[in-house]
């Protein structure tokens, strides 16, 4: 079992949402945080994002943030973390991704399933082998899932890329999860 440095967790950004997401990005903050795993993440204090980066700085964990100008008023910076301010999502997403050993997914809209989906198509592409988790308590990611098993079942993702896609229900589960396994895709 490989010890995790670096998570980087993508997630919604929205306030109005189910209160239980709230509550397990909180739970994940906390989790990782007590495992003495950094959250990377993308530098908002709103929604889950906020959620997540203010649960692991509570408990002492270390926080990094990137966040590009053009969204500063949007997703209100969480000042009391270390934070990077970067021109673009491109750059975002980028060092998010080089600053991290591997990835959770909370849920999200658009943008949490973009992000997701970008890192998995890298992986397929053989571009990187870092593992990514799914969590959700409530199924949220179970459509998902489905829509993936359906590609695969189509002929357009080989069968082995099923390894790649990890479905947890808890922050604990998902991060022992991503720590037993360095996920190696045959493109």
């Amino acid at each position: 079992m490989a010890k995790l440095q670096s998570v980087c967790v993508y997630c919604g950004a929205s306030d109005s949402v189910n209160a239980i997401y709230i509550r397990l990005a909180e739970a994940l903050g906390r989790e990782l945080a007590g495992r003495d795993i950094r959250l990377v993440y993308g530098g908002g204090g709103v929604g889950l994002m906020g959620a997540c980066a203010r649960a692991a700085h509570e408990r002492g964990g270390e926080v990094l943030g990137i966040m590009p100008k053009f969204l500063l008023a949007k997703e209100r910076i969480f000042t009391d973390v270390e934070h990077r301010i970067v021109d673009d999502m491109h750059t975002r997403k980028m060092m998010m991704f080089e600053e991290a050993d591997a990835f959770i997914v909370l849920p999200g809209g658009i943008g949490t399933l973009e992000e997701a989906v970008e890192i998995l198509s890298w992986a397929r592409l053989g571009l990187h082998a870092k593992p990514m988790a799914f969590l959700d308590e409530d199924g949220f990611w179970a459509p998902f899932f489905e829509l993936m098993d359906h590609i695969i079942a189509g002929g357009f993702i080989p069968d082995p890329f099923r390894a790649a896609l990890v479905h947890c229900a808890t922050p604990a589960e998902a991060i022992t999860a991503l720590e037993d396994r360095r996920v190696v895709i045959d493109p």
